[in-house]
């Protein structure tokens, strides 16, 4: 099924209503300023382990969590001070932090050495679900047989089929990966060089 939101003013009804479908355990695909992304409640144990079915990859893969703004960061992620200072510069934006997790998040989320990936998108539907939700929910990008991404929900929900429960439709968008920067040592390293420049950052 097919919901399509406004990508600049989303409906809170339509938002109500995806997040309805979360809260029940279901998957989605939604648009972040990035990718379309697949995602669901980081409660919901069955819909991640649905999700990494989707992906057909290992549960020690790492997947990422949406989360509202920098305050809500610091509920799942022990932030240092010089990481506050770079995140407050870059959030929204187009980047994927690697930090130490807390103990909200669930352990089937975390790798082997107790991280997570955080996301704060530059993109009103994302953030809207999170803010409705109360709490974070899971992304990871939608790629096609040939490594490459989607950018387009249409095509998506005829990948996919009933496999997803929902897919919105917040346009088409240019899609590319998320810069990831790594947080938790006492200085910052880039493990991937994508959309949001990290050129100002030395190693």
């Amino acid at each position: 099924m097919i919901i399509k939101i406004n990508p600049k003013n989303p409906q809170p009804r339509l938002i109500r209503k995806v997040v309805d479908v979360l809260k029940e355990g279901g998957v989605i695909a939604y648009p972040t300023d990035t990718i379309y992304g697949l995602g669901c409640d980081l409660y919901q144990k069955d819909a991640i382990e649905r999700v990494h079915r989707l992906k057909k990859h290992s549960k020690n893969k790492r997947l990422s969590i949406i989360c509202a703004d920098l305050k809500d960061i610091s509920n799942y992620a022990h932030v240092p001070d010089y990481a506050y200072r770079i995140m407050r510069a870059l959030i929204a934006g187009p980047y994927t932090f690697i930090l130490e997790a807390t103990k909200l998040v669930p352990k089937i989320m975390l790798t082997n050495q107790k991280t997570v990936g955080i996301r704060v998108p530059d993109n009103n539907i994302s953030l809207a679900l999170v803010r409705e939700l109360e709490h974070p929910i899971i992304t990871t990008s939608v790629i096609r047989p040939d490594e490459s991404l989607y950018s387009d929900p249409e095509e998506i929900d005829q990948m996919f089929g009933k496999a997803l429960d929902l897919v919105i439709d917040g346009g088409t968008i240019v899609a590319a990966h998320s810069s990831i920067v790594d947080l938790t040592d006492d200085y910052p390293r880039v493990l991937r060089a994508g959309k949001g420049d990290v050129s100002f950052i030395r190693e």
